[in-house]
């Protein structure tokens, strides 16, 4: 068995935080578009050049708040994005093999700077739709390989923290949305187009930091780059003395370099089940959450539950807030209190909130009509105190630890089974919900504290802790140590 050094030596250079800060910004672009998908479908402006019909059903169709907005297509601008995303991803695994990360976030950029344009110039809903296809390339590229990069190039004792940043500033790109979704929707009649152009400001961003950033000394030194590696290394760790970090990374990269050309087929083998099932169940998991439901749509769920249009993006932008104030308590104690607690934790908070919103709509908002002032006060309480729970824990969590657990030689290939399942199952929540909203009313909540409830038990029986693992260390300390995990790995030595 071989042993692995507890902590490595390093220090926080500028360089790296440097590093840090602008590729997180491939979260800031996700964030972005998650969040103002939600605010220009609820522009008036918006639905009558694109969707006319959902337009006049708002108007006119009160026999039913719950399926005022209910569309296949509204559902589509919001979901195309991460179908597209689905597809990419596992392109993208390619290019952080053969390439490197530093190139992937580059292609990510370009995706997103073209589609940002195009959504803001649109004309035809065809062109639309071609807008957020591109942008989903984008988040495709950009999700496999920020989140890679981060934990790559975070000392083992932050990378908790580190890889946070990619989950902070989505939920900062989301709270911006829902800022410029209120300012904008009364800026007639082209509101929307600022909305999505803005989209630009992140992806430029990027842009920029693709060829400020480093790339990671992983990357380097699995493709061969020994020497550059090591350079690479010592200057973001900011010292000298990294002869253990380095060997133990190139021990790793010896044992790929025996799968080179077969990271996907190795996938199939006993000792890659327990991440693969782990990095696409957490996936799963943080989707059948409830929560991008939440995020892509919180204007339109609002104006369901009664608040004007206004107060409606009003109280979107509260959520966000909350959002990005709560991850910050993620970053600050993930790598102190470990994953398993905060995931646990949220999974109580989230599943009574949802219950209790569930219970609230069940009984007060009926098929005409709206909640009283006091109860709609308390759906927004209790939705903030879910997605405070969400944003400490599942939703960087989700992130974080797919990049932790799997080898080198399968890293990313299994983080891209772990993107695209992302993308697929958030594609299925986009493209369903409204119309799970309009059939479901109110049980649509408790749908969703059912899926919470599952995901308790997972986390307690089957996910093991990374705190504090180094990220080449995982097969000898966490999986050969699980009880239920370790079975897989009878043929690892």
């Amino acid at each position: 068995m071989t042993e692995f050094a507890a902590t490595f030596e390093s220090k926080i250079t500028g360089y790296a935080v440097v590093c840090w800060m602008l590729a997180a910004c491939g979260g800031l672009a996700f964030g972005y578009d998650i969040g103002i998908s939600g605010g220009v479908t609820a522009m008036e402006d918006f639905l009558i050049k694109f969707f006319p019909q959902v337009h006049q059903r708002k108007l006119h169709a009160r026999e039913d708040n719950y399926c005022k907005f209910d569309d296949q297509f509204l559902q589509l601008f919001t979901s195309s994005l991460y179908l597209a995303g689905l597809v990419a991803s596992l392109a993208a695994s390619k290019v952080c093999s053969q390439l490197g990360r530093k190139p992937a976030i580059l292609i990510a950029s370009a995706f997103f700077i073209a589609g940002s344009i195009l959504s803001a110039a649109a004309q035809q809903l065809r062109v639309l739709i071609l807008a957020r296809i591109l942008l989903g390339f984008g988040v495709g590229f950009g999700n496999e390989a920020v989140p890679l990069f981060l934990s790559e190039i975070a000392p083992p004792k932050l990378r908790g923290g580190v890889n946070i940043l990619f989950q902070l500033f989505v939920t900062v790109g989301i709270l911006c949305a829902n800022l410029v979704s209120y300012m904008s929707s009364e800026v007639r009649p082209n509101g929307w187009r600022i909305a999505l152009g803005l989209s630009g400001v992140p992806a430029l961003l990027l842009f920029i930091g693709s060829f400020v950033i480093t790339e990671t000394p992983t990357s380097l030194i699995e493709r061969g780059q020994y020497e550059k590696g090591r350079q690479v290394l010592e200057k973001i760790r900011g010292i000298r003395l990294v002869d253990d970090e380095f060997d133990q990374i190139k021990l790793a990269s010896e044992a790929a370099k025996q799968l080179k050309h077969h990271h996907f087929r190795k996938l199939l083998q006993p000792e890659s089940v327990p991440p693969l099932i782990i990095g696409m169940l957490m996936q799963v998991f943080q989707q059948f959450t409830g929560i991008n439901a939440i995020m892509f749509y919180a204007p339109v769920l609002f104006q369901t539950v009664g608040f004007g249009s206004n107060a409606a993006f009003l109280s979107a932008v509260v959520t966000g807030l909350v959002n990005l104030l709560s991850t910050v308590v993620s970053i600050v104690s993930v790598d102190k209190f470990g994953r398993r607690k905060l995931l646990l934790q949220a999974c109580a908070q989230m599943f009574i909130s949802q219950v209790a919103v569930g219970l609230i709509l069940m009984t007060s908002l009926k098929s005409t009509g709206t909640l009283d002032k006091s109860s709609a006060l308390a759906v927004l309480f209790l939705v903030c105190l879910y997605v405070m729970a969400f944003a400490w824990s599942w939703g960087p969590l989700g992130w974080l630890i797919p990049t932790e657990i799997f080898p080198m030689e399968t890293r990313t290939a299994g983080f891209a089974f772990a993107v695209s399942t992302n993308m697929l199952f958030t594609f299925i929540i986009a493209q369903v919900f409204l119309s799970m909203l309009c059939h479901m009313h109110a049980l649509i909540f408790f749908f969703f504290a059912a899926w919470i409830f599952v995901m308790g038990i997972f986390v307690v029986f089957l996910l093991p802790e990374t705190k504090n693992v180094p990220i080449d260390a995982m097969v000898e300390r966490v999986w050969k140590q699980h009880p239920v995990w370790k079975k897989f790995m009878a043929n690892q030595y």
